[in-house]
């Protein structure tokens, strides 16, 4: 599960779309998921990629009715606005946070985790 944060226009889903289209394929189309809330993809090997915009949810049980368990236990979830979900959202998740730099093309990523993320994180030299 990988929750993406920012404030809004900062990237989110063109790191999803980009995250998506590197497991499906250039070519993918990957709509933005704001209306809708949820898009599914087929990744390769059979791997089933889920993104989730939350942004319009008004309560965090909402999203059970999207099927967002199913989504924890059996796909790659990416999920926009993870904040909404509450106490839903699962301690073991990867946080990408995006925040506006200097420049208008510019951004700076902060990455952390629960569960087994720090231990990967260090190896692969992006932790502490």
């Amino acid at each position: 599960m990988i929750a993406l944060t920012g404030e809004l226009g900062v990237g989110k889903t063109v790191l999803a779309r980009a995250f998506i289209r590197a497991l499906c394929g250039i070519d993918t189309e990957v709509p933005s998921p704001t209306f809708t809330l949820l898009q599914t993809y087929d990744g390769a090997g059979g791997l089933q990629i889920c993104h989730f915009d939350l942004y319009r949810l008004e309560a965090p049980d909402e999203a059970l009715e999207l099927g967002i368990d199913e989504a924890f236990a059996d796909a790659v979830s990416l999920i926009e606005w993870p904040e909404r979900l509450g106490g839903y959202l699962p301690q073991t998740n990867l946080s990408v946070t995006l925040l506006q730099s200097a420049g208008a093309d510019q951004r700076q990523v902060m990455i952390k985790g629960g569960g087994d993320w720090p231990e990967r994180l260090r190896k692969a030299g992006l932790g502490d």
